[in-house]
């Protein structure tokens, strides 16, 4: 319903074209005419696009400009704990990906993120293909307790679009820059990493500076003292730990030699950037990782857009 009232607004009253909405929307231009007769028939089109309860269009279209973004979605929660809005990102997303996959895309996937997880475990398998890979972008050997959340992800997602999952089967980061050239020296790692500058999108969390509960038990956490060097930095978030600041622009710090990940410069370049988070804990993080043009596509909840929508 709420892609169906974007396309409705976009065409009927800010004048955008049926090819330009597809193009933006990542979605053919046959199912935005669909749409678009569809809103007429339920009656959302009149006059005026009328919302439907929990349906924020004009929420969505602040930030959307004011950030310079492609594409905004917003998770409808009337509750606040993590628990509730972690449940209501995952939907959403699952949602948005359902409606937007075309089939051909290569999608690159962070290994440990409680909302990619919950989000993909919102999708419904298709009986057509909507992905053809989907590839790691950061390390996912960890602490073999929890080791398996990251490959599951990877592997769920790669189920229900009838992908073929890409693993890349080292740690998130090493101790010395010498291990991490070794480990990316290997023929083996290198076909993989070499995948990556043949994205069509990504999927990310966006971390803030208190790591989530899976990340910390992953054994991929980064140590305290390193954060606290972080912090003294400026940085307030990452994505696929690479850390930002507030302005979003890359912390220096050794930890960037040393991540068995995707580079900046490599995630920047990807057309699609899908970030799926919210929450106030991560709110700064959000904030900065718009400001950088981390990522192009956000899903987040009403409060954090709202907030963000404030501070333009």
């Amino acid at each position: 319903m709420s892609l169906l009232v974007k396309i409705a607004r976009m065409y009927h009253e800010q004048g955008v074209r049926q090819p330009e909405i597809a193009d933006r929307l990542h979605i053919s231009q046959s199912r935005v005419s669909r749409f678009l007769k569809e809103a007429v028939a339920l009656g959302i089109v009149r006059t005026v696009v009328v919302p439907p309860p929990g349906v924020h269009p004009d929420v969505e279209d602040s930030v959307r400009d004011g950030y310079g973004l492609s594409d905004v979605v917003i998770a409808h929660t009337s509750d606040t704990d993590e628990t509730s809005l972690l449940s209501a990102l995952g939907s959403a997303g699952a949602a948005y990906l359902e409606t937007t996959l075309t089939g051909s895309e290569r999608i690159g996937l962070s290994s440990w993120s409680a909302t990619l997880i919950a989000t993909v475990d919102a999708m419904t398998p298709r009986n057509a293909r909507t992905a053809a890979q989907v590839i790691q972008l950061l390390g996912g050997v960890g602490d073999p307790r929890v080791q398996v959340q990251a490959n599951r992800l990877a592997d769920r997602l790669a189920v229900v679009t009838g992908a073929d999952p890409v693993f890349f089967p080292a740690p998130g980061f090493v101790r010395t820059q010498a291990a991490r050239d070794a480990i990316l020296d290997d023929p083996s790692i290198q076909a993989i990493t070499e995948q990556w500058s043949e994205l069509s999108m990504v999927l990310v969390g966006i971390g803030s500076m208190q790591p989530s509960t899976l990340l910390r038990d992953s054994g991929n956490a980064v140590p305290p003292d390193m954060l606290e060097e972080l912090r003294g930095g400026g940085a307030v978030g990452d994505v696929c730990l690479r850390f930002f600041d507030a302005d979003g622009a890359t912390v220096s710090s050794d930890l960037n030699d040393r991540v068995l990940g995707i580079s900046v410069e490599q995630l920047k370049a990807v057309p699609r950037r899908v970030g799926i988070a919210g929450g106030p804990r991560k709110y700064e993080a959000i904030r900065a990782a718009l400001r950088g043009g981390w990522v192009d596509v956000l899903i987040t909840d009403l409060a954090t857009a709202e907030h963000l929508a404030a501070d333009l």
